[in-house]
């Protein structure tokens, strides 16, 4: 009966496991598939990744639930850079890389966490409306997940862009807080988030690290920041 138990024990392991990794992969796909909708502009699709209570952090704002995802996605994106139009317009680009995917689901399977990384290129053409732009960007995630409905959603999107520069000059000569973080909350700016980031975050030249949601892998501690640094003599 030992050898039984023990046998069983190690299915039931093996088993979970296995359903670990299948999460691992559908967490995967969802992010990368966030990248492949926002390359292309396909902003509604890119809301229905979120849970009915999901959150996205962006430039040092907070939008909370669907409806805050959506006055992120929808109202500001999708007005701004495709004219209302849900999917690519004429000379718009902005590709959404995914890289460095580290994945680490709970041990209920309920709930995971994600950190990676995205290097994009984004602008418009000469020849489209507007005013022609290009400029290069580089940002964490630091992301949650949920199961909701016996299916992966994205629970908190943290984007924490690093660094910006134009294309002409790169990153070495970009101005100081080159993309403004928000100040105005919603309702008094209607495209504005919930709440604020505290502390605010800053960009490149600022050099600060994100909190890693994971153990440093081989010494098992957590993994703790100096971020004394990273904004010495740092220019307003």
């Amino acid at each position: 009966m030992n050898d039984i138990a023990a046998l069983a024990a190690r299915i039931e392991k093996l088993e979970h496991d296995l359903a670990v990794q299948q999460d691992i992969h559908q967490i995967r796909r969802i992010q990368y598939t966030y990248g492949y909708f926002i390359d292309k502009s396909m902003y509604n699709e890119v809301v229905d990744l979120f849970a009915d209570d999901g959150d996205v952090w962006f430039l040092g704002g907070i939008y909370r639930g669907k409806s805050g995802v959506k006055r992120l996605y929808i109202d500001r994106f999708q007005k701004q850079f495709t004219q209302g139009h849900n999917g690519p317009r004429y000379g718009w680009l902005l590709d959404h890389p995914q890289h460095q995917m580290v994945i680490d689901v709970a041990a209920d399977r309920n709930s995971a966490k994600v950190r990676g990384r995205s290097a994009m290129q984004a602008g418009l053409h000469h020849t489209a409306e507007g005013m022609p732009r290009a400029w290069w960007e580089g940002g964490i995630y630091e992301n949650d997940f949920v199961r909701q409905r016996s299916v992966w959603m994205i629970k908190a999107l943290r984007y924490f862009p690093f660094w910006h520069g134009s294309f002409a000059e790169g990153w070495q000569k970009t101005p100081i807080d080159f993309i403004p973080m928000a100040k105005t909350l919603y309702p008094e700016d209607p495209l504005g988030p919930d709440s604020l980031i505290e502390p605010q975050p800053r960009l490149w030249p600022a050099t600060d690290t994100v909190t890693f949601h994971y153990p440093h892998p081989v010494t098992e501690k957590p993994i703790v920041l100096d971020n004394s640094r990273a904004r010495e003599g740092f220019k307003t």
